[in-house]
């Protein structure tokens, strides 16, 4: 039946997630997968074809509930970065799934469309906010919106050694670190004489090539 099947791709792909959060894609195991999901390796094969065709599926899941959940607002990017700091506290197997596709996946050429699609959409966001003088155009939109991303995942990416130094901070007091940081950084750019009056490329051009590349390469 549907329902049954679908239900079933449904406790597959959870369960992917717990395995590949905690194992990356060359250490997960189908078998695992499939005792965790009440299923057999046999369905994982006939639902997603293969094992990374799995991860991706569940990359693709992450992407659209994050979307969905958290979607880009150009005009308050610093509360922007605070919900998808929001994310990763609620769903910390996010951010690892994250770092198991920047290792594996590092030197890949298939990248993943509905990530590059997601990119493009929220650097054509923050253009907008800039050509309608929202947005300080000291940066391209991509470069911005790598800036507001990196900030956003920051605690995520701490080592254990730095944990320790704020190991008394609060779940608040590192989400008002992120938003301050996103608006002090907006703030200097808007008063920094020097901004020019276009978005400007990595290599100083007006053309939208940083924009492209970053959409093209991203895949987090």
């Amino acid at each position: 039946m549907v329902g049954d099947a679908e239900a079933t791709k449904k406790r597959l792909l959870d369960a992917a997630t717990a395995e590949f959060a905690g194992y990356g894609i060359a250490g997960a195991r189908v078998d695992r997968i499939a005792e965790q999901a009440r299923a057999n390796k046999a369905q994982i094969y006939h639902y997603f074809g293969s094992k990374d065709a799995l991860f991706d599926a569940v990359f693709d899941a992450i992407v659209v509930n994050t979307v969905r959940e958290v979607p880009i607002d150009p005009t308050d990017l610093p509360e922007y970065a605070g919900r998808i700091y929001d994310g990763y506290e609620d769903h910390p197997e996010i951010p690892r799934i994250a770092t198991w596709y920047r290792l594996e996946r590092a030197d890949t050429t298939s990248l993943l469309d509905i990530i590059v699609q997601s990119n493009r959409h929220k650097v054509a966001a923050i253009e907008a906010a800039q050509r309608a003088g929202q947005l300080t155009t000291h940066w391209s939109a991509a470069d911005l919106l790598g800036l507001v991303l990196t900030v956003a995942g920051m605690w995520s990416t701490m080592t254990p050694e730095f944990t320790v130094l704020f190991s008394r901070h609060s779940r608040a007091q590192r989400r008002k670190v992120i938003t301050d940081a996103v608006a002090t950084l907006l703030a200097r750019a808007a008063d920094d004489p020097t901004v020019a009056d276009e978005p400007t490329a990595a290599d100083g051009r007006s053309d939208g090539a940083g924009q492209a590349r970053f959409a093209e390469g991203t895949a987090g």
